[in-house]
């Protein structure tokens, strides 16, 4: 059985043009395999550091987003060295940075 799946880059695309509607600052800083990559979202909180997603499905098979530092928020460099090292490993992943001060993930999905 295959899943119906909307192509990574048009979903990032999608929720991208939600963040210009709304203010919010971003960029994506790695593009992955257009038709099925994975994505990773940094949300940057001035002051304060940052925090790091990994999209991810639960026990259900339901899309959501694994904080990869459970909660705690991590310097810059940290989260970009966790990042240069998912890129090495997957080439295919997309990876978004995000600028919220309240450190709001724009991107549907629980947290788990």
């Amino acid at each position: 059985m295959t899943e119906d799946r909307i192509p990574t880059e048009l979903w990032v695309t999608a929720h991208l043009r939600q963040c210009t509607a709304k203010g919010i600052p971003h960029t994506v800083v790695h593009k992955g395999a257009e038709a099925a990559g994975t994505v990773m979202v940094k949300i940057y909180i001035p002051g304060s550091g940052c925090k790091l997603l990994n999209q991810s499905r639960d026990e259900n098979g339901d899309m959501g987003w694994m904080d990869v530092f459970d909660g705690a928020l991590a310097d810059e460099r940290k989260t970009d060295d966790y990042i240069a090292r998912s890129i090495k490993r997957d080439p295919d992943v997309w990876v978004v940075e995000i600028e919220d001060k309240t450190g709001a993930n724009p991107f549907e999905g629980k947290i788990f």
